[in-house]
């Protein structure tokens, strides 16, 4: 796993979001951004994470920050997560992995004594000419919002 590290410059991806847009990171040049990788859609932790991005969504937007969610979720899934938690942000549904590996976020995992591939939860920074400003590895997914904005 080769994970995009602080003042690396973000490798230009395009994905479709939730509602099938096309969007690039081109897209938030001169823009702050947050991009935050989570494993899946609907599941507690991840919903904790982005209802906490949702509920500070306007303190990050005062600090001059654009958010995206990503995962390897269908756009059906994203779509449905977003609707249902009411996101102000759009999600990538990230199938073909092409965000997720130029972030390299996606590598070994464990969870419950059983090992496999999946997206790691990390959150990377983006300043506003594209290059990493900070990473965070470590998500508190209840207080995300503060993490970033720390």
């Amino acid at each position: 796993m080769n994970t995009l590290k602080q003042g690396e410059a973000v490798p230009n991806f395009t994905a479709k979001d939730e509602q099938g847009n096309t969007i690039s990171l081109s897209d938030f040049k001169g823009k702050k951004l947050v991009v935050f990788f989570y494993p899946k859609a609907s599941t507690p932790g991840c919903t904790l994470e982005a209802c906490n991005l949702r509920d500070n969504y306007k303190e990050l937007q005062g600090q001059g920050y654009e958010l995206l969610g990503v995962s390897a979720d269908s756009a059906k899934k994203q779509s449905n997560f977003k609707n249902k938690y009411e996101f102000p942000f759009p999600l990538l549904a990230d199938e073909e992995k092409t965000v997720i590996d130029a972030f390299g976020v996606w590598g070994p995992k464990k969870f419950m004594g059983r090992e496999y591939d999946g997206i790691h939860r990390k959150t990377f920074i983006i300043d506003e000419n594209g290059v990493v400003e900070r990473v965070i590895d470590k998500v508190k997914t209840k207080d995300h919002a503060a993490q970033i904005l720390g």
